[in-house]
């Protein structure tokens, strides 16, 4: 019986093990957005007005964490297990309009979900626009 017990505890144990790395694994990959979403292109005019109220949105909502300049340096950033990325490189700038939108309205693992919170999908839209700003900063 005694042997029984230690299968089972061994058997439980590399369960868990696969299952959190298998988690962690996910977690950590590539964040991919579908193909009919990423296409999507900003139906908000660029222009100083929609720029200046994404730039707002983004310092109530996205600023705490991902930093003024968006170098993923705010003041809730070191408090969180994840990393929070760099609006100002050519990788992040290099994503379409379409895939910004979705990361901001669906969010994935740390990264929350903004459709209810920022209910307008404009003001989301308003907010890739402040996004392209960063740009090299």
């Amino acid at each position: 019986m005694k042997h029984k017990n230690n299968i089972l505890r061994l058997v439980i144990i590399v369960f868990s093990l696969t299952a959190f790395f298998a988690y962690a694994q996910a977690q950590n990959a590539a964040w991919q957005v579908p193909a009919n979403k990423s296409g999507i292109k900003n139906p908000v005019p660029s222009n100083k007005e929609n720029t200046a109220n994404g730039k707002d949105l983004y310092s109530k909502h996205c600023k705490s964490c991902h930093g003024a300049a968006g170098l993923g340096d705010g003041p809730k950033a070191a408090t969180l297990d994840a990393n929070c990325g760099d609006f100002s490189t050519g990788k992040f700038q290099a994503q379409t309009d379409g895939d910004l939108f979705f990361k901001i309205t669906e969010g994935k693992a740390k990264m929350p979900s903004f459709k209810k919170t920022i209910a307008e999908d404009n003001d989301r839209w308003a907010i890739v626009l402040f996004l392209r700003t960063l740009k090299g900063k």
